[in-house]
């Protein structure tokens, strides 16, 4: 395959998987309000619905690079999208919370290996010089998921049934099994060596039942104090496994990768920021309908617009990293980011519409900066060999850091809402939400400002950097 078509042709693919698991994440979130009402829950209970997810990314996607290099890439990544198109159809079969869930919880399972295996075979078929040019191909045809999914999915839940928005999915997916097929290699490692299970068992435990806690925090499914003692073993768990990974040659989560400066501000830095990301998809079209009223077609129809901003952002991100390079750019960014996510707090009833347009128009510009350097200043400097074993790193710690954003968002939320003392959720309660998770992609400052200033330059400015 030319090198040209390759760039073009293999992120194309990855990116017909995202596009469903973006459409997937962005329909659901819309459709929140008129589900829970469905299923006899508080809108806020149904965070569940998007920490479930993430809990099942949590526990399969330590084991995704040594699935690929076991057993091939295309074929991981294949059955990956059946998987999920499975749990798709489970959550439109749902008829309690419970099922749901679980439903959803299969859904992690697939995108646990969809979307992870989708970024090993970008990142081992093209050359580092040609990174940009691929994740700007994967996620533009990504993006167009959030432009399409709030309004088609506030359309189907005004108009149709929530139910009817999990079959969109299944024409996708099925294109990308096709494509798939047809232009991807079964890459795969010789040698890939033996699976750590106790390693799998200790992280995998340890995130789940983390996050299953918090998310139960003040849910009313379960006492408050058994919500605790969840977080406290999962913690134990992941301490555990701290200490356990450095003892060990090959743990399934290598986090000594931590220790390569670029690595470390993409991923544990770019956590930060995420957690703050995170929650806008889950809090916005909730203020929106909740707070001001308006209906999940037209909630939508505003949420969409950060997409739009997204996409222009990624015609003149190349040009910006650069121009100043990732570490300047990170640090700007993260600081704007924050104060465009605290802004959505400020929207209250009697605001124009198209004045939230803009606003969220505006907003989806600088995520979308940011998240193009991270994940291009992450493979910096890990060798090819070591992309499968670090994707899954920074996958968990991604997909984790956008699962807390979920439900730190709902538990303030939840606080604001109590101490205020309305009876029901109004636009009132949102805003300390709003200022919470704006300041955790500011945090994100300090750890980009430990890289040194040429950081990535191979990447961003087409040369190798110096030492």
């Amino acid at each position: 395959m030319p090198l040209a078509l390759g760039a073009f042709i293999v992120p194309l693919i990855v990116a017909c998987a995202m596009f469903m698991e973006n459409v997937d994440a962005t329909v659901i979130v819309t459709s929140l309000p008129a589900l829970a009402r469905d299923l006899g829950q508080d809108p806020i209970t149904l965070k569940l619905a998007v920490t479930s997810y993430v809990i099942g990314l949590g526990v399969f996607i330590p084991v995704c690079g040594w699935v690929a290099d076991r057993f091939g890439s295309r074929n991981v990544f294949r059955t990956a999208i059946g998987i999920f198109m499975a749990g798709s159809l489970l959550c439109a079969a749902s008829t309690s919370l419970g099922m749901f869930v679980a439903a959803r919880f299969v859904q992690g399972i697939g995108g646990a290996m969809m979307v992870p295996v989708g970024r090993i075979i970008i990142f081992r078929s093209l050359p580092k010089s040609d990174f940009i040019r691929a994740v700007n191909y994967l996620t533009v045809p990504a993006l167009l998921g959030p432009v399409v999914g709030p309004p088609l999915g506030g359309f189907i839940t005004t108009y149709l049934h929530w139910r009817l928005i999990f079959c969109i999915n299944i024409p996708i997916g099925v294109l990308g099994i096709w494509l798939a097929n047809r232009h991807i290699a079964n890459m795969h490692e010789e040698h890939p060596g033996r699976l750590d299970w106790s390693g799998f068992v200790l992280s995998a435990g340890g995130a789940s039942l983390f996050m299953l806690g918090l998310s139960l925090v003040g849910s009313g499914l379960v006492s408050n104090d058994r919500a605790v003692i969840l977080c406290i073993i999962g913690a134990a768990l992941l301490a555990a496994y701290w200490f356990y990974a450095q003892r060990v040659e090959r743990p399934v989560l290598d986090l000594r990768f931590l220790r390569i400066p670029t690595f470390n501000a993409s991923v544990a830095g770019g956590s930060l920021f995420r957690i703050g990301l995170g929650a806008v998809p889950f809090l916005l079209p909730l203020a929106l309908q909740e707070g001001l009223g308006m209906t999940a077609f037209v909630s939508g129809s505003i949420t969409c617009a950060s997409a739009f901003g997204s996409i222009f952002m990624k015609t003149i991100v190349s040009r910006v990293l650069g121009r100043f390079g990732f570490r300047r750019t990170l640090i700007v960014n993260a600081m704007l980011a924050g104060m465009s996510i605290a802004i959505y707090g400020l929207f209250f009833p009697g605001v124009p519409h198209w004045v939230i347009w803009l606003i969220v128009l505006l907003g989806g510009v600088f995520p979308s900066l940011q998240f193009t350097g991270l994940n291009s200043l992450a493979y910096a400097d890990i060798p090819t060999r070591d992309i499968g074993r670090a994707t899954s790193v920074a996958s968990v710690i991604q997909q984790v850091s956008l699962g807390l954003g979920v439900t730190i968002a709902g538990i303030v939320l939840q606080i604001s809402h109590t101490l205020q003392g309305h009876s029901a959720i109004v636009w009132s309660d949102f805003w300390p939400a709003f200022l919470v998770v704006g300041l955790f992609s500011v945090a994100s400052i300090p750890v980009t400002m430990r890289l040194p200033a040429n950081a990535g330059d191979e990447i961003a400015r087409g040369r190798r950097a110096k030492a």
